[in-house]
């Protein structure tokens, strides 16, 4: 039939891509939290391996932050203590005694 004019060609039942069925469904409490929501899907067993990881990696980055995380201006500020914590640290201000013997 092929080469034939009006005989190939067009859509044939059962060809094509097939649907993908849902790795996983997510169910929810109503309104929550980014990390909350994060937690759940990495705890819940009956989600796919691969998106289980993917929540824990994304829960991971707020939850355990490095130690000098921050911007340009906290590096500065940091910068700035160690300098003026050493021999330019200020001096303490003079003592203002007053006496009145006399």
């Amino acid at each position: 039939m092929s080469g034939k004019p009006g005989r190939s060609g067009g859509a044939r039942e059962g060809s094509g891509p097939k649907p993908k069925a849902d790795p996983c469904a997510i169910v929810t409490e109503g309104e929550m939290e980014p990390m909350a929501f994060l937690l759940k899907v990495m705890n819940d067993n009956n989600v796919a391996d691969a998106l289980r990881v993917r929540a824990a990696v994304c829960a991971a980055q707020y939850r355990h932050t490095k130690r000098e995380d921050g911007g340009k201006k906290e590096e500065v500020q940091r910068a700035a203590d160690a300098v003026a914590a050493g021999k330019f640290a200020p001096a303490a201000p003079p003592r203002l005694v007053v006496s009145n013997s006399g």
